[in-house]
């Protein structure tokens, strides 16, 4: 048996395939601005008994026959984190258009969730846009906020719109930069930190999606929760996994 998750994210496209015990292939692949295109592209000379899609373009994936199902990315989520980590109560997922808390019960099902879907704030998104206004690229924001000497400059805005012109404001003040760059991260940070306490914050907790990638966040984030934070490997690839771990349950 071999079964397929397929995530099609705003930023990134991810690809887990799995034999019923392991993960025989993973990959991701920068989602562009023809995901069905790229989706085909890592699909490619593939073949599978079932493949189920995750990820805001999941429908997409189904209604061109490239997924056999859909699911959803809170539950996809849930089972890859669980499948990980068994003893995974809180998960954190923060991607490029959204960002998820979901606290998950002893048998790995999503007892409760809250989502961040209409507002740039609290996404990699806001990251990236930050890291425009500042003149970096994404991967050197948080390392450069990390660098600060002294308080973080905190932004009065979590708009992305605003508080894109506030940095620029900031900077043209004369404002360090660094001290900028932490607290914009600081205000991801506490934007999220607001859905995890309405979920609830408990031990293990994993941080998954691409901004678990970035250094300060994960900073910042575990002192403002006050636990450690568990980061897979790939944390990219992880609702991936969950999808293709749900098609594989499906054929059983």
């Amino acid at each position: 048996m071999l079964t397929a998750g397929l995530d099609i994210g705003s930023r990134t496209i991810s690809l887990v395939e799995w034999d019923g015990e392991r993960i025989v292939r993973q990959e991701v692949v920068y989602t562009g601005t023809d995901p069905l295109l790229n989706s085909k592209r890592l699909l490619e000379g593939r073949f599978y008994d079932r493949l189920a899609a995750t990820g805001y373009g999941r429908h997409l994936a189904t209604e061109r026959m490239l997924a056999d199902e859909v699911i959803t990315e809170v539950k996809a989520h849930a089972i890859g984190a669980h499948h990980l980590y068994p003893d995974t109560r809180t998960l954190l997922d923060i991607g490029g258009q959204d960002s998820k808390a979901i606290l998950i019960g002893p048998d790995g099902g999503v007892a409760r969730f809250e989502m961040n879907d209409r507002c740039a704030a609290g996404t990699g998104r806001f990251l990236e846009n930050m890291a425009l206004a500042l003149g970096f690229g994404i991967e050197q924001l948080g390392d450069h906020a990390l660098a600060a000497e002294g308080k973080a400059v905190r932004l009065s805005s979590i708009c992305t719109v605003f508080a894109e012109s506030e940095v620029v404001s900031l900077i043209g003040r004369g404002e360090n930069s660094r001290r900028v760059a932490l607290g914009i991260h600081q205000a991801i940070v506490d934007r999220v930190a607001a859905m995890l306490r309405r979920v609830g914050i408990q031990s293990r907790f994993v941080f998954v999606g691409g901004v678990a990638r970035n250094p300060c966040v994960k900073q910042l984030l575990a002192l403002e929760v006050g636990i450690p934070l568990t980061v897979p490997d790939n944390p990219q690839t992880v609702g991936a996994l969950g999808a293709a771990i749900h098609a594989a349950r499906e054929i059983r």
